[in-house]
């Protein structure tokens, strides 16, 4: 399992939360997801063998909003 943890821009209202989490949890591979809305930060745990934080990231700037940095760290199984 690899987690990541993207930046974005600063995040305008709760609608667009919900729409970043929509978006991401129905690609494949991934697990769980949350959007800290308040840090304008969206944590993603999904499996490395179906999908990668950078293709994560690209989801999120089709939405529309800015993507400042991507952390990504292994997880032990």
């Amino acid at each position: 399992m690899t987690k990541a943890i993207l930046q974005l821009g600063a995040l305008t209202c709760p609608s667009c939360m919900q729409k970043i989490q929509g978006a991401l949890a129905k690609q494949p591979g991934v697990q769980k997801v949350k959007v800290l809305f308040n840090a304008s930060k969206v944590k993603i745990e999904f499996e490395a063998a179906e999908n990668s934080a950078e293709a994560l990231a690209e989801v999120v700037k089709k939405l529309g909003y800015e993507v400042q940095s991507v952390k990504v760290k292994q997880l032990a199984e």
